[in-house]
């Protein structure tokens, strides 16, 4: 046994609680206030703990967050603002830069021909810009200034060098119109089982019911003529995908399914993807850009249904994992192949 331990034995039998009871009031005021500040470092502790408490006043109350932020608004509000030791006064002091002028050495000049002279001495902006582009002085222009003066032989540019800082302009690109489909018309259509309603598209409709998608999904089951189904960017979520999954049992019709854009989680696709292995007309199916990633076990589930279902010759989905990656393109190849193979017999 070494010294130190040896000098720890004789405090083994002391009495803590006998010493603590000897103590006189200031006596434990002060012990408090030692052992609050020993160790104000420590993470185990709460924040209040790790120091000693300076507050003399009683407290006032529960804590009052919104009364507390506007007490703290209303202080900033009447702080004044610091003046500035320099005040602005707008004064520009100094010389403005002048860029000197450069003399080109003798060695450095060129001289061409009178007639090479008298052309490029009356040539335009837009003139010397083609010559630069066939010169290979790329660095002078855009690259539409540079490609358009290349395949064509006339002068195509006519803003000249000047224009390289100037971004090239493109025709602006019109929003799409709103969807025009009245859900309702939609929906008598399908329980009537309508010869002509083949498609029914809603996409980016925003303010759909839930109960008219739940009713829409119940009559598709039995309907035998719609060969198309979208629902994108329609905020769908799982709810509907369980109500898409058990029109898919029953439904035998159906070609096109696509759900993309919406807010469908994990098991919300892994009830559509359980469903369409019990369909067998399903050709198309899109279910990517939903609001979260569904995961490493729904993309294994997606090459595994691909796998299982050969009518499947289109699928739009972008993998993350390399496995299930390679399995989807090799199902798809194949099933693809499968369906050539049965047009030709």
């Amino acid at each position: 046994m070494s010294s130190y331990q040896k000098e720890l034995e004789k405090y083994r039998d002391i009495d803590e609680d006998e010493i603590l009871r000897t103590l006189s009031p200031e006596e434990l005021e002060q012990l408090d206030c030692e052992l609050q500040e020993m160790d104000p470092e420590n993470m185990l502790l709460p924040a209040g703990l790790r120091q000693r408490d300076q507050t003399k006043k009683s407290p006032t109350g529960p804590l009052d967050r919104d009364a507390l932020l506007q007490y703290l608004e209303q202080q900033a509000l009447e702080a004044k603002e610091r003046d500035d030791l320099v005040p602005f006064t707008g004064e520009k002091k100094g010389k403005p830069f002048i860029q000197p002028k450069r003399e080109i050495p003798a060695q450095e000049q060129i001289t061409l021909e009178p007639e090479l002279e008298e052309a490029l001495a009356h040539a335009t902006d837009a003139e010397m810009c083609d010559i630069a582009a066939i010169l290979g002085m790329y660095t002078l222009m855009s690259n539409k200034q540079y490609y358009d003066a290349l395949c064509s032989g006339e002068i195509c540019n006519t803003e000249g060098i000047s224009s390289v800082v100037q971004p090239d302009k493109y025709k602006p690109v019109p929003d799409e119109p709103p969807n025009p489909t009245n859900i309702e018309e939609i929906l008598k259509g399908v329980r009537s089982n309508d010869k002509e309603l083949e498609e029914v598209n809603l996409n980016n409709i925003q303010d759909i019911p839930m109960v008219l998608l739940t009713e829409l999904c119940e009559a598709l089951k039995t309907n035998t003529y719609v060969r198309s189904f979208s629902l994108v960017a329609t905020k769908s979520g799982d709810p509907i995908a369980n109500a898409v999954a058990d029109m898919l049992r029953e439904n035998r019709s159906l070609q096109t399914l696509n759900i993309e854009s919406n807010f469908i989680s994990s098991s919300g696709l892994m009830a559509v993807l359980k469903a369409v292995r019990e369909n067998a007309t399903l050709t198309e199916l899109r279910v990517d850009n939903q609001r979260q990633w569904p995961g490493d076990a729904v993309e294994m589930e997606m090459a595994t249904v691909l796998e299982q279902c050969p009518s499947i010759v289109r699928f739009g989905y972008h993998f993350t994992q390399q496995g299930p990656r390679a399995r989807a393109a090799q199902a798809m190849t194949r099933n693809n192949e499968l369906r050539r193979q049965q047009k030709k017999t």
